[in-house]
């Protein structure tokens, strides 16, 4: 039989009602209007198969055939909509997920061994959603929390925990079993902390799950880590920083070696602001070399090293490989220890342009923790170029935020006048009922200047160089902070928790 064929369309799901689109699917015959004519959609390997199933089926379309990388693409659309729709009954709030999957519930509750029978699917489709919905509302992390009588599961939706459902005890044993046994770790070992991580696919992306499971003393906790592979990379204008941060942060790429530092606790979005850094100078004339653990962004113009502790590649050893591979830029991950600090240090101090990350509360504490570390006071000032203390700041959905007055002690502590109107979270369908919509970067840029140099030399300490800083015009994140709330682009109570107090 001869069939019309296509190469290299995309085409848009058919969804019909009348069709068990799940069992289709099994049979790889799918559905879709091409040139306004409903027709069926196989492909070469498996033609014989949908041609059966079609057979079965009350429709009298016109069979396409289309290439293998077409059909894949068009699969991949059909199983988003039904994944979709075998989910859209689960609402937003958690009882209502529990209502949906109530049956599901019970049946886990009057099941003996569900992993050793066959009926252990409930359990897996309850693993999946948890998956998919935090997927789906733009969750960073899902917690799974074992208590007393029952556990729960709350997800990290920008940057705070958001309750998500409640499980009954007997399930979360299941659970947890379920995410041990697809992230290859023992599902008898309860005593002790395990790492592990796996993959999931969605609708034809695939993503990488850090999963760490701790046990506590009502069972064990599980944390999983959704690293999307972000195959596009932000810019430093659109991830909010003053326009001045960006200016001089750009001024100091220019360098041809030195160091340069991003600070800030985790999740505030280190690594996001080196790769937009990176993609601001990469050029074709320049070999620049990564060393990440994870590596989490996919780009094309750089080399990138995975950390892999269990064959000997920490930070220090790649850095250490990567200076024999002649390069101009050098990224590492994180600077976590003094071998990685000294080595990072020195291959600044011979040429080399180096980014990287280190975990302290503001710019100007970098210098004393890099001191901690065993770094001699020359060597800093020889090769830090600049530090960035950066952190993300919830922004207040424009939906449902409403008007407020600041109580006139708090409007007095924070020096901010106490008669302006500002806005306070209020929650809506729109944010989930959070009150906040996306986050913005703010951050503050400390740069090594011959002041600053002079300050090390003479010994001053962190708190005296940062005053010094802020009286030669320096602006910090709590001054930041104040102006989005002044705008009234975020909360009181937000401000308070990125840090407006710190000074």
């Amino acid at each position: 039989m001869q069939f019309p064929k296509l190469q290299d369309v995309n085409l848009e799901p058919l969804w019909e009602e009348c069709i068990n689109h799940k069992l289709a699917l099994k049979h790889s015959l799918l559905f879709s209007t091409i040139e306004g004519v409903d027709s069926c959609v196989v492909q070469q390997e498996t033609v014989a198969d949908a041609l059966n199933y079609l057979a079965k089926l009350p429709v009298d379309y016109p069979v396409i055939m289309v290439d293998t990388e077409s059909f894949v693409r068009l699969k991949n659309k059909f199983l988003e909509i039904q994944t979709g729709s075998d989910f859209e009954e689960m609402s937003t709030t958690s009882e209502e997920l529990i209502e949906a999957e109530s049956d599901l519930l019970d049946f886990i509750r009057n099941s003996q061994d569900l992993l050793s029978s066959e009926e252990s699917a409930p359990i897996i489709k309850l693993v999946n959603s948890l998956f998919f919905q935090a997927i789906k509302k733009g969750a960073s992390d899902i917690h799974i929390e074992s208590g007393e009588r029952k556990g729960d599961v709350r997800l990290r939706i920008d940057g705070a925990l958001k309750k998500h459902l409640d499980l009954d005890k007997s399930i979360i044993g299941l659970v947890i079993n379920r995410i041990k046994v697809i992230s290859s770790l023992d599902i008898s070992e309860k005593r002790v902390p395990q790492d592990g991580r796996t993959q999931i696919s969605i609708s034809g992306k695939t993503l990488d799950v850090r999963v760490s499971i701790l046990p506590t003393y009502y069972g064990e906790r599980v944390v999983m880590r959704i690293l999307a592979q972000s195959e596009h990379i932000p810019t430093l204008e659109s991830l909010g920083f003053q326009e001045e941060v960006t200016k001089n942060l750009y001024k100091l790429l220019n360098h041809a070696h030195g160091m340069i530092l991003v600070t800030g606790p985790t999740g505030s979005g280190k690594s996001t602001t080196l790769h937009a850094c990176l993609q601001h100078i990469s050029t074709p004339d320049k070999n620049i070399i990564t060393v990440e653990d994870p590596v989490e962004y996919n780009a094309n113009n750089i080399s990138q090293i995975q950390v892999n502790t269990k064959v000997g590649l920490t930070f220090a050893a790649g850095l250490r490989s990567i200076l024999r591979q002649d390069p101009d830029i050098i990224m590492v991950g994180e600077i976590r220890d003094s071998e990685t600090a000294d080595i990072a240090l020195r291959s600044a101090l011979t040429g080399h342009l180096l980014l990287s990350t280190l975990h302290t509360n503001d710019s100007t504490s970098s210098l004393s923790r890099l001191m901690d570390m065993g770094i001699e006071n020359f060597l800093i000032s020889a090769t830090l170029l600049g530090v960035l203390a950066q952190r993300l700041t919830r922004k207040l959905c424009v939906h449902c935020k409403e008007e407020a007055l600041l109580p006139p002690a708090i409007a007095e502590e924070i020096d901010v006048p106490a008669d302006k109107l500002y806005f306070r979270a209020v929650g809506c369908k729109e944010c989930d009922f959070t009150g906040y919509k996306g986050r913005q970067a703010i951050g503050e840029l400390f740069i090594i200047d011959d002041t600053v140099k002079e300050m090390m030399k003479d010994g001053f300490n962190d708190h005296q160089v940062r005053e010094v800083m802020k009286q030669n015009g320096m602006k910090t994140i709590s001054d930041k902070l104040k102006e989005m709330l002044l705008a009234g682009e975020t909360s009181y109570e937000e401000a308070i928790r990125v840090g407006l107090m710190d000074g």
